[in-house]
């Protein structure tokens, strides 16, 4: 974060400075290369580049404080992700590496309880399990950091909407990992015991499906 210098880097970036341009790239490509090697992972060095591209040239557009600009940045980064997502719909899934997961920072402590217990043979595939609204919640949450407010404003639905789907995606994400767990099977745990199997959100107002 930036924050007092926040507005003085912003003007002289859009003044053509390439030191605070080179500012703004540090404080935020960790955090969007974090989110696009999980959406897009063998593309997310290049789409990582565009989407810092896609913001230098976008500045003089952009209105708002440092928490509106980092959802601006990443409502760039999820359009990125979702455009490589429909070009490679066909292909075969990607494999995220190992150190993506184990690098997964916590934002509270289901968080870091379902994050921690990830292994790296079944992460990706469990993410991908959640509803497409859950685990983009989780995604922008847990991954690129972002509050719950920037997530709001980068997805374009309502904070309570986050939150409640947030909480539903780290739920889910829980008895998933259950699932996977040999100790879970031995108490003959399985997908007759999770009551939103296969069922989307179809009671969140602001689904979508774009992940």
């Amino acid at each position: 974060m930036l924050g007092s210098e926040f507005d003085a880097v912003l003007d002289e970036a859009r003044a053509g400075s390439s030191v605070a341009l080179g500012a703004i790239y540090r404080d935020l490509f960790p955090s969007v290369l974090a989110y696009l090697r999980l959406r897009a992972p063998s593309e997310a060095e290049d789409l990582a580049s565009e989407v810092f591209l896609g913001v230098a040239t976008g500045l003089a557009r952009f209105s708002g404080d440092e928490s509106g600009f980092r959802a601006w940045v990443f409502t760039i980064a999820r359009r990125r992700a979702i455009d490589a997502g429909r070009r490679r719909a066909r292909r075969a899934t990607d494999v995220v590496p190992a150190e993506v997961f184990e690098s997964l920072p916590s934002r509270d402590d289901t968080a870091e309880e379902a994050t921690g217990r990830l292994h790296s043979t079944a992460a990706l595939e469990l993410v991908r399990r959640l509803p497409a609204s859950q685990a983009e919640v989780l995604l922008l949450r847990v991954v690129a950091g972002l509050s719950v407010d920037e997530t709001a404003q980068a997805l374009g639905r309502r904070p309570g909407t986050v939150r409640v789907t947030q909480h539903r995606a780290l739920r889910r994400l829980a008895r998933l990992l259950d699932r996977a767990d040999p100790a879970s099977a031995s108490r003959g745990e399985g997908p007759d015991d999770d009551p939103d199997h296969d069922h989307p959100d179809h009671d969140d107002p602001d689904h979508d499906d774009s992940v």
